[in-house]
């Protein structure tokens, strides 16, 4: 996923505009639309002019603002996870080359995303680069196993808390390393030695004339991210990113600052296939982690992308399996090329819909872009500043936090928002993986703590004392909810008979019912077993 994926910031934004279904949008502040006057003398001038290719014109004109928007993001997030900027490219290449043409979702893009940076940082620091295309390869048959078993709609039974925390986290932890990038400085490595160690960089830039010029270039680009799309006029004819890294080159160029630049290795030469030693390392049980962990959150964030795309065009919906078998297709390039992971992208995707895209053949274009681009001219690359693309990602992150809507889900839903600050503040102690799994065992205990809900209805207590006070349970009796049972019927008078009756309960677990079996054992003997159908009496 992008920037603000799924549920995150951008992502759960879009899943969440109003309007009904099938009406298309019209594009937000700074977003391309389909009738930006770009010069294209040498396509139809109408859709009739070409009776085989209808929407050429209006394809062709989307995927050139999806790769202006994807291009900066290639590399950003390459140069992010630690791995050569090509390898971002290839990522985009396959995902619009490959990916773009299979069935699923029509016009949603894929390529490499903000939302896996963290992890493949930490694959590649544990494994090696060379073990990555490995990880990759096996997720992407993972993907395409899930998508052949039908199991593409169950991604979408996940906690949106959990992939709301998730992508807080990400953000967070995206932040934290970017900000020593912003200044040419090497993070420490973990999400809490790089918050830890940020007072440490906060001197050590102050001191340092190279570290101060690489931040300004860096918060520059920053300041051009946020304010570019109020400039409507030009936000149509160019993305803010890409104006944002494009400014920042010339700063750096016109005034000869001593800032690094990405370094750039040749498209074919950054091509290094897994071997069998690669391999080897896959047995271990942090290898099997990043694998499962590449797979489920890749495809999760495909299929919350591919929902939220559905909402702002009228064609085709997302067919599930499909496009989880088109992104482990994807993956499984990857892999082979040593490539970076794949997910589907929300920014990409919109822009996509924005600038009038009818078809998957904008997609497709788009990679052919990136491909002519990496292959015609990769010395462009050589030129861009660090600074400039860990600005992008600092952005990108800082959107992938759900700041705006916490306050409401904690008014309205407090338990979800326990789940997604845990579920953040997980990844940045622990990891992506582990973090998942504490929100997920959160999100489950939180859904079994609410619908367990029992209630005990209580008479006869103004009755004479020879009268039986009447105790019956309603709703759902499980272990949850079991202190609260035993305390209202430890709190009724020791010297009166007590009938019990289970029959309007729901479900009754077996902790449960051995529970008030062992209660009701101590207010008499003999005594009846607490069930359902057997009422219990105890004097």
């Amino acid at each position: 996923m992008e920037p603000g994926h799924g549920h995150g910031r951008d992502h759960g934004r879009d899943s969440s505009l109003p309007g009904a279904r099938h009406q298309r949008r019209a594009p937000p502040q700074g977003a391309f639309s389909h009738s930006c006057p770009l010069p294209l003398p040498f396509l139809p001038s109408s859709p009739s002019s070409s009776p085989r290719w209808p929407h050429l014109r209006a394809d062709f004109t989307a995927s050139i603002v999806v790769f202006l928007v994807a291009l900066p993001l290639c590399v950003g997030v390459a140069v992010a996870s630690g791995v050569p900027a090509e390898l971002g490219l290839i990522t985009g290449i396959v995902g619009g080359l490959l990916t773009g043409f299979l069935p699923g979702s029509s016009l949603q893009v894929s390529g490499p995303a903000a939302g896996l940076t963290v992890l493949v940082f930490e694959a590649v620091k544990e494994f090696g680069l060379g073990t990555l295309g490995a990880l990759v390869l096996v997720a992407g048959l993972l993907q395409l196993a899930m998508g052949a078993l039908r199991l593409g709609r169950w991604f979408r039974a996940i906690s949106v808390a959990v992939v709301q925390g998730m992508l807080a986290g990400i953000g967070l932890v995206l932040i934290a390393a970017q900000l020593y990038t912003l200044t040419d400085a090497k993070a420490p490595g973990s999400g809490l030695a790089n918050l830890g160690g940020l007072p440490g960089l906060v001197t050590g830039t102050a001191g340092s004339g190279a570290a101060l010029s690489a931040l300004a270039v860096g918060a520059g680009t920053i300041a051009v991210l946020v304010l570019w799309p109020r400039w409507k006029r030009a936000a149509r004819i160019l993305p803010a990113p890409l104006a944002a890294v494009a400014l920042a080159t010339l700063a750096v160029f016109a005034f000869d600052l001593p800032i690094a630049r990405v370094e750039v290795h040749g498209l074919l030469s950054s091509v290094q296939p897994p071997g069998g030693s690669d391999f080897a390392q896959l047995a271990s049980v942090g290898a099997i982690g990043t694998i499962l962990a590449f797979a489920l959150i890749a495809s999760a964030e495909s299929l919350f992308s591919a929902a939220a795309v559905d909402r702002l065009h009228d064609g085709p919906r997302t067919q599930y399996d499909k496009e989880l078998m088109a992104q482990g297709a994807g993956n499984t390039v990857c892999g082979i090329l040593g490539a970076l992971p794949m997910t589907a992208v929300i920014v990409r995707s919109s822009a996509n819909v924005n600038a009038g895209a009818r078809t998957k053949a904008s997609r497709v274009m788009h990679g052919a872009w990136l491909l002519i681009f990496a292959a015609a001219v990769p010395a462009a690359l050589g030129i861009i500043p660090v600074a400039a693309l860990a600005g992008v990602l600092v952005h990108a992150g800082f959107k992938l936090i759900p700041v705006r809507d916490f306050g409401p889900l904690w008014r309205e839903h407090r338990g979800e928002a326990v789940v997604l600050a845990a579920t953040a503040i997980a990844i940045v102690v622990t990891n992506m993986f582990e973090g998942v799994l504490i929100g997920l065992l959160l999100a489950i205990a939180k859904t079994a703590w609410e619908t367990s809900h029992v209630h005990l209805e209580i008479s006869g207590l103004d009755a004479p004392p020879t009268e039986p006070v009447q105790v019956s349970a309603l709703g759902n009796a499980t272990f949850l909810r079991l202190p609260k049972i035993l305390d209202q019927l430890e709190a009724l008078p020791h010297d009166r008979e007590v009938t019990l009756d289970l029959t309007g309960l729901r479900h009754l677990d077996h902790a449960c019912a051995t529970a008030l079996t062992s209660w009701s054992a101590h207010r008499t003997t003999p005594t009846n077993s607490p069930t359902p159908d057997n009422p219990a009496h105890a004097p």
